[in-house]
């Protein structure tokens, strides 16, 4: 009986363990999200602004910098309103099966998501066909997930 409770007691604590979710988020050295802009600037102010490092939130393994105290309760108050899909890569990227770096000037709120590309030329290739990108892409995620995420 004193066997069959510890294997219960060990497999209770190593299965949450082996069933954690792998993460993966475009990143720098430091852990900062979109290269340090306010995710919430890009739906309020209709453009990218960089935050300020004192004004920050951390969520899922990312830094997220803001530009004021009302930007950063707002996103701690809904955050997966703000952050931008596919953990911050290239939407396009990701729809080709690629993890590829963005440019924020290129970036576009798609059904009220944050979607960042990697030029505003590849953007345009994106809205060619933004639904059919838009389902490869999320096809494409969950394997990029499992293969480079943490």
């Amino acid at each position: 009986m004193k066997k069959i409770l510890l294997t219960l007691l060990v497999a209770g604590m190593v299965l949450p363990v082996l069933a954690q979710t792998k993460t993966l988020l475009n990143l720098n050295d430091d852990g900062v999200a979109i290269q340090g802009y306010d995710p919430v600037a890009f739906f309020t102010d209709n453009k990218p602004v960089k935050g300020d490092p004192k004004i920050l939130a951390k969520r899922d393994g990312a830094i997220y910098y803001f530009v004021s105290k009302e930007h950063k309760d707002m996103f701690l108050k809904d955050p997966a309103k703000y952050e931008p899909v596919y953990g911050g890569y290239c939407a396009y990227g990701v729809s080709r099966d690629k993890l590829i770096e963005i440019d924020v000037d290129a970036y576009q709120i798609v059904d009220g998501r944050l979607y960042l590309q990697y030029s505003k030329g590849v953007r345009e290739k994106f809205n060619a066909d933004p639904k059919g990108n838009q389902a490869k892409a999320e096809a494409n995620w969950p394997g990029l997930v499992e293969k480079h995420g943490k």
